[in-house]
Order: structure tokens, then C-alpha cells, then sequence
């Protein structure tokens, strides 16, 4: 007779439970170990730094912020050092506004220990990415600064600076110029001057230059030596007398699109679709900040001003932080087949899109925060917010306007994919209070198109025609009076 007695049926589910929680443990601890490096990635940016550790497998962390001096420790669970890891040491950048240097080293069998030595006190975020596009997962470190930089602030600084220069220096040999433009008369509410005490920005404030007293001649100079020539309709003159510092400032939100993580559309040369719109972007910043209109200062403000990633939503918000008289994001576009071709504008619709084509472009850009990677849990309110359907009928309205006039120009030295302004529901586009459009400059899968887009004079093409654009723009349509609220 055997020894062995039947399992009573409690006891018998009771092993059952405990052999699949074993599972279970198992089966986590598998999600990291053995797991590969596939790349690492570092994104300096003023606004935030951020580390990716690409791997084969979800990688398990535990991390801790350590205030002084300011240093974030993270130890990756189930991996040993290797020499992928080892390069992030490499890959920290001098001139990173955030990080001042990576250790890495194997704190214990199966756990290797990263630490992020900071330049000033961080508000860390530490993350992951489930796969996606060309993406395995991702483990991503965001390392914002504790006082985040007043983007409105810098953009007065800036342009005090430049007041300063150029009232210290004169007029220069071959006479600095200035483009001008005739524009009905702007209101004279909410002049530069209020905006500076707004912001704390007095004459003698570090970082700020010293305003020119009242009386005093201002001009916009251009960027030595890299003055647009002159656009066609718009004169360079010497800027009026009558400039003041007080005049009303406008501001021209440039938003490149993509950035860091997200590439955009890349042609079948290998040309990114975030590098392109980058150097368009700066392009025309430069003939925005060396024209007046009406007798007032312009100044450009970029989304993105290097190669990281700003997720859709904080592009909206950072346009209306610095309270933005226009909103103009450039892309470059990609269809699935290399036969498309010409340039597009865009406006936000509130009902549906205007064709099925720009449906699928509407949905192919919204995506670009999966592909940039945004901590969803860590959005703030105002960011969300921003991310809802605010659009109103007049900012739809005033989009068309601007959008028909920057395509005209851009049909004078590019061919058009189609000869009307399209509406879809783009993401970038739904500031509330704020004409927006978004400008497909060439199809870069394309290859014609794309090895036009890589040229210096095509880009200083484009920059012109939006340039006119904005100006024929504001010639009908002279920008309200400012809110005092940011």
C-alpha cells in the first residue's frame, strides 16, 4: 500500500496559487534580466536635459534624488555593465545647461548603478517607453532645472541687449539696416516698458541689459553678416527715429517641428525631416528680429532652439506664455510613396479635415509625442489643458487669413500641393487666442523635393516667403492689444 495520501482539494488549490504567483515573480524578474543595450542618448536643452537607455527588454529601476550637492542615483535592475552603458560617460556635453557629468559602475551582481551629477537644483523625472516607430524600449531621464527659465523674460532680455548694442554702437560704416514695413498704426497698449516691470526686468538687472532712456533712437541690427537680402515688396531702411522702447513688441512663435527622440519624416537621402525645419526656423528668425512693422519691433520665439524633443501640448503653452501674435510651425512632409510633392499650409479645423489626406497628416503629427516620449503621469494641468480642443472661430478665422497669405508667397518660388489653405485637426495648432498654421515647406520623401529642402538657398527661399507672408499679414491685420496675463 503507498505511503502517499491523496491531496485534500483545499490544500491541492492552495499549491496551485502559490505555484503561478512563482510564475509571476519569475516573469518580472524576466522582463529585465538578460536584457541588452541597444543605445544610449543624451539631449541637452536649457529648458531640460534628457538620458535615454535603449534595450531589448523593459528595463526595472529604482532611483533616489539627492539634493546637495544635486546628483540623481538609478540603479538598473537585471543587467551587467557593458560597454554601451559605459558610453553615456562620453556622450555628457560641456556646454549641457543641466548635467555635469555621468558615473556608471556595477553596484551588485545584476545591478549596475548610474549616477547623474547636476549643474543646479533638478526636478528629475525617471520613466519608460513601451516600443515604438523604429523604438525598442526606452528608459529616459528627464532632468528639469528646479526654477524653470521664464521663456517671456529671455525674449525682453534679448532684445534690451540688442537695443543696448546698437544705441551704444551707432550707425555702423555701411549703415546697419533694418527691414520696415507700412502697417496701419499698431496699438500703442501694453508697451515693451510694462512688460519689462512685469517681469522684474530693470535697467542693471544681471542677465538684462540697460534700457536706452526715453528719447532715445532704437533699432533691431541684423545678425552680422547674415542679413536676408531684401524681400521682395519689403523695403530696408534705416529704422525711424521715432522708435522707442516702449514701442509695442511683437512676438512670432516659430515651432520646428519633431526634435530629439522624434526625427520626423526622413527622405530616402537620410535627411531628417527635425533638421531641416531647424535651420528654416532660424533663418527666418533672423529676418523676423531685423524687421519692424509700423514703426514696431518684431522678435522671434523658438519652440525648440537645438535638437530635443518638446512635446505638442508644451508648444502651445510655451506660445502663449510669451504671449505670441502668430504661431507658425514648420514641417517637412512624407507621403508612402516618393510622387507627392509641394508645399502645404495648414489650419486647425473644428469639425472635420478638409480632405482625407489632410486627415492622415493631422494624425501621422499627433503622434509625435509616442514617438518623442512624454511622461503622461507627470503633465501638468496647464499642459493638458493645452492638449483639449480650445480652438474658437475667430482664431480659425485669423488661421485662414495668415495661412492664404503665406501660401501665395510660397507659391510664388515653390510649386503647391494644392493651391488652398487645408484644415485637420492638428494638436499644435489649438492655442485658443493665438492665429496658427502649420506650413508643410516640401514633401521630403520626395526625392527631388528633398535634395532641394538640404540646400542653403532653397531654406533662405522659404524663410523669405514667410517672411512676406507674416508682414502682408499684419499690413491687414495689426496684432490686438495684449493681455497683461501670461
Amino acid at each position: 500500500m503507498s505511503d502517499t495520501l491523496p491531496l485534500h482539494p483545499q490544500h491541492s488549490r492552495r499549491r496551485l496559487l502559490q505555484a503561478g504567483s512563482l510564475v509571476l515573480l519569475l516573469g518580472a524578474q524576466q522582463i529585465a534580466r538578460g536584457a541588452s543595450i541597444v543605445a544610449v542618448r543624451v539631449w541637452p536643452a536649457p529648458e531640460y536635459s534628457r538620458v535615454t537607455i535603449e534595450s531589448d527588454r523593459q528595463l526595472v529601476t529604482k532611483q533616489t534624488f539627492v539634493p546637495t550637492p544635486p546628483r540623481l542615483a538609478v540603479d538598473i535592475e537585471g543587467i551587467d555593465l557593458d560597454p554601451s552603458l559605459r558610453e553615456l560617460v562620453a556622450k555628457v556635453r560641456p556646454d549641457d545647461p543641466n548635467i555635469a557629468g555621468i558615473r556608471v559602475g556595477q553596484n551588485a551582481p545584476g545591478v549596475v548603478r548610474l549616477v547623474v551629477d547636476l549643474k543646479q537644483a533638478a526636478r528629475p523625472q525617471v520613466f519608460t517607453l513601451q516600443p515604438v516607430a523604429a523604438y525598442q524600449h526606452r528608459l529616459v531621464f528627464d532632468l528639469y532645472p528646479a526654477a524653470a527659465p521664464d521663456p517671456l523674460e529671455a525674449l525682453i532680455a534679448e532684445r534690451l541687449r540688442d537695443e543696448a548694442a546698437t544705441t551704444s554702437a551707432g550707425p555702423s560704416p555701411g549703415g546697419a539696416k533694418t527691414t520696415t514695413a507700412a502697417a496701419p498704426a499698431l496699438p500703442a497698449t501694453d508697451p515693451l516698458g510694462d512688460l519689462i516691470a512685469q517681469h522684474g526686468l530693470k535697467p542693471g538687472t544681471p542677465g538684462a541689459a540697460t534700457a536706452p532712456p526715453p528719447g532715445n533712437a532704437v533699432a533691431i541690427a541684423p545678425t552680422p553678416g547674415s542679413a536676408p537680402a531684401p524681400a521682395q515688396g519689403v523695403a530696408r531702411t534705416r529704422a525711424p527715429a521715432t522708435a522707442r522702447a516702449t514701442d509695442r513688441l511683437i512676438i512670432i512663435a516659430l515651432d520646428p517641428g519633431h526634435g530629439g527622440e522624434d526625427p520626423g519624416a526622413i527622405g530616402p537621402g537620410g535627411t531628417r525631416e527635425k533638421d531641416v525645419v531647424l535651420k528654416v526656423a532660424h533663418q527666418l528668425r533672423e529676418r523676423i528680429n531685423a524687421t519692424q512693422v509700423g514703426g514696431n519691433p518684431m522678435r522671434a520665439f523658438l519652440t525648440r532652439d537645438g535638437d530635443y524633443f518638446v512635446p505638442l501640448g508644451t508648444r502651445v503653452e510655451k506660445a502663449r506664455r510669451v504671449q505670441a501674435d502668430l504661431f507658425v510651425s514648420i514641417h517637412a512632409d512624407a507621403f508612402t510613396t516618393p510622387d507627392a510633392r509641394g508645399a502645404s499650409v495648414f489650419a486647425l479645423s473644428q469639425g472635420g479635415a478638409s480632405s482625407s489626406a489632410a486627415r492622415w497628416l493631422a494624425n501621422k503629427e499627433n503622434e509625435a509625442d509616442l514617438i518623442g516620449g512624454v511622461n503622461v503621469g507627470n503633465q501638468d494641468r496647464h499642459v493638458q489643458r493645452a492638449l483639449l480642443d480650445m480652438s474658437t472661430t475667430a482664431q480659425i478665422n485669423d488661421s485662414l487669413k495668415l495661412g492664404s497669405v503665406l501660401l501665395g508667397e510660397i507659391g510664388g518660388m515653390a510649386r503647391l500641393h494644392k493651391p488652398r489653405v487645408e484644415q485637420a485637426g492638428f494638436a499644435v495648432l489649438k492655442a485658443p487666442d493665438i492665429p496658427s498654421v502649420l506650413v508643410e515647406t516640401a514633401f521630403i520623401s520626395n526625392p527631388e523635393e528633398e535634395a532641394r529642402l538640404r540646400t542653403a538657398a532653397y531654406q533662405e527661399q522659404l524663410a523669405d516667403a514667410l517672411m512676406r507672408g507674416i508682414v502682408r499679414y499684419f499690413a491687414k491685420n495689426p496684432p490686438l492689444a495684449r493681455s497683461r496675463s501670461v
